[in-house]
């Protein structure tokens, strides 16, 4: 494999941070599912959460900025008993708030009062769904949470999410079952939007194909299945330069549990920190959001999954399929 790096050189194309648009915050790795993809390894038995003291140093950093979105990731972030407060803070502060919502957490105990929550904080919810089909979710997601996750869907629906005159967006999405790329996102997205509407009366606002990151949880599942080095091979084959003016880590920054700062979620989980010159790694109470652009950004062998294809980030596709 040609280190990701070495291509970057190849090409000209260095990563250099712009301008911080998001901020992303990872509250902990409890979660009440633990899917087979998942880049985090969070499940029911994880301790790791955030603690009201980093929350704090967050919203002291946040306040000092000026950047425009807050993007909230576990695990499950709403277990973490200091989400409610992080997001109203949040709000406060004027900021546009995302949540990584995974639909079976709002029949958590003392979590019914979720849909109404976010209805009233105007949170754009951004929902895992991995197939539209109860089989396929059940098998990548848990026995079970395929019912769940519809009727969580249909709560959102009741209370005006995924209805483009209300504005509260509701976004689903899809990770690939296998070792194999995304469909095209737009394709993908009508599937979606047909079956879920004549089968549950389902409506959402945007389709989010994600390739799934070989690395963690996902990486032992492909070794066991003898797939990893053929997954590995299909991405830096599928290496897209085109997508590289838009990967998400550019103008993203990553807060993990324990307060540590990175370039993306994906270097979070494979200890790639943002460190100073003497390789220390820095907190977010050290850092300042007009210190970042230009910096660059570190990568690793992982990041081929960013930029295979059409592309994937939190937001789904980069390019269009054409460009691919």
């Amino acid at each position: 494999m040609t280190p990701f790096s070495a291509r970057l050189r190849e090409i000209g194309q260095p990563l250099r941070k712009r301008a911080i648009e998001v901020l992303q915050v990872n509250m902990g790795k409890y979660c009440n599912q633990a899917c087979i993809h998942c880049h985090v390894e969070a499940g029911p038995g994880r301790k790791e959460a955030m603690t009201r003291e980093t929350v704090e140093a967050i919203l002291r950093f946040l306040s000092a900025s000026k950047i425009p979105t807050v993007d909230i990731t576990g695990g499950a972030p709403e277990l973490n008993p200091h989400f409610d407060y992080l997001v109203e803070s949040c709000v406060r502060l004027g900021r546009r708030v995302m949540d990584r919502c995974n639909l079976t957490v709002i029949f958590e105990p003392e979590k019914d009062h979720l849909p109404e929550f976010f209805k009233a904080n105007r949170v754009e919810l951004i929902c895992s769904l991995p197939c539209y089909t109860e089989e396929n979710v059940d098998k990548q997601r848990g026995e079970g949470t395929f019912q769940p996750s519809i009727r969580a869907l249909q709560r959102f629906n009741e209370l005006g999410y995924g209805d483009p005159a209300t504005g509260l967006e509701l976004h689903l999405v899809y990770n690939p079952l296998g070792a194999y790329l995304p469909p095209p996102q737009d394709r993908l997205e009508r599937d979606y939007k047909q079956i879920l509407k004549e089968e549950y009366g389902i409506v959402f606002n945007r389709l989010y194909c994600l390739a799934n990151m070989p690395i963690t949880r996902f990486e032992k599942f492909l070794k066991l299945r003898g797939e990893y080095d053929g997954y590995v091979a299909l991405l830096e084959s599928a290496f897209n330069s085109a997508t590289l003016e838009k990967v998400m880590c550019r103008e993203l920054l990553s807060v993990g549990w324990d307060g540590f700062v990175y370039d993306c979620d994906f270097n979070q989980m494979v200890n790639l920190p943002l460190a100073d010159r003497n390789g220390r790694a820095l907190k977010i109470s050290e850092l300042s959001a007009e210190a970042l652009p230009d910096k660059m950004i570190l990568t690793g062998n992982h990041c081929y999954a960013c930029t295979a294809g059409a592309g994937s980030s939190c937001g789904g596709a980069l390019v269009s399929e054409q460009c691919a």
